[in-house]
């Protein structure tokens, strides 16, 4: 079960809340390194684990299991750290609450299925990485403001906005497709009851 991919999973559900407490432990602008560094090197090992997987052929139910659930914590926790250091003007806050609410859903959706599958989609994975990279592009604004000035920090923030509105309408549109195909499963399922 402890394989290399399903370690460096597991470092990902352990650095998510810990881009969180960075704000806890540390002072600004230190915290936003922290957050960065830590958001940005568990980005990397989704990635890393997954390719490695593949290419060894050491994929496991775990690893399957726990490689969604990494993913999910990551971006919650790292958008409420967002909301937290942006507040909730309507530029930040509707796309944050469409993946929310997709991320959510899906979860429910899969739960209340059960055993039935819901494939993970090219365009899912596509999802991934749009919101993973606009975090992490939100996460450098403070730290490129502190290092740059504030016109880099506001042009890193504008460009991570702009990169998560698109994180956002994937995240619409996948969403949309996984509930499309849970709901066949629901009515091909209440056909045999």
């Amino acid at each position: 079960m402890w394989t290399l991919p399903n370690v460096l999973t597991a470092s990902r559900v352990v650095a998510a809340p810990c881009v969180a407490l960075a704000f806890s432990a540390f002072d600004r602008p230190t915290a936003d390194w922290v957050a960065l560094l830590l958001f940005v090197g568990a980005a990397v090992t989704d990635w890393i684990d997954g390719w490695i997987a593949r290419r060894h052929g050491s994929e496991s139910a775990f690893g399957r299991m726990l490689d969604p659930i990494a993913d999910k914590a990551m971006a919650a926790i790292a958008l409420a750290v967002l909301m937290a250091l942006y507040g909730l003007g309507p530029m930040l806050t509707i796309p944050v609450a469409t993946i929310l609410l997709r991320e959510t859903l899906v979860a429910g959706l899969r739960e209340f299925l059960g055993g039935a599958s819901l494939k993970v989609t090219r365009l899912a994975k596509w999802k991934t990485t749009a919101q993973l990279s606009a975090i992490a592009v939100l996460l450098a604004a403070a730290p490129a403001t502190a290092a740059l000035g504030v016109g880099a920090g506001a042009a890193v923030y504008a460009l991570g906005l702009a990169l998560l509105w698109l994180a956002a309408a994937l995240t619409a549109v996948t969403g949309w497709d996984y509930f499309s195909k849970g709901m066949a499963l629901l009515r091909a399922r209440e056909g045999r009851a």
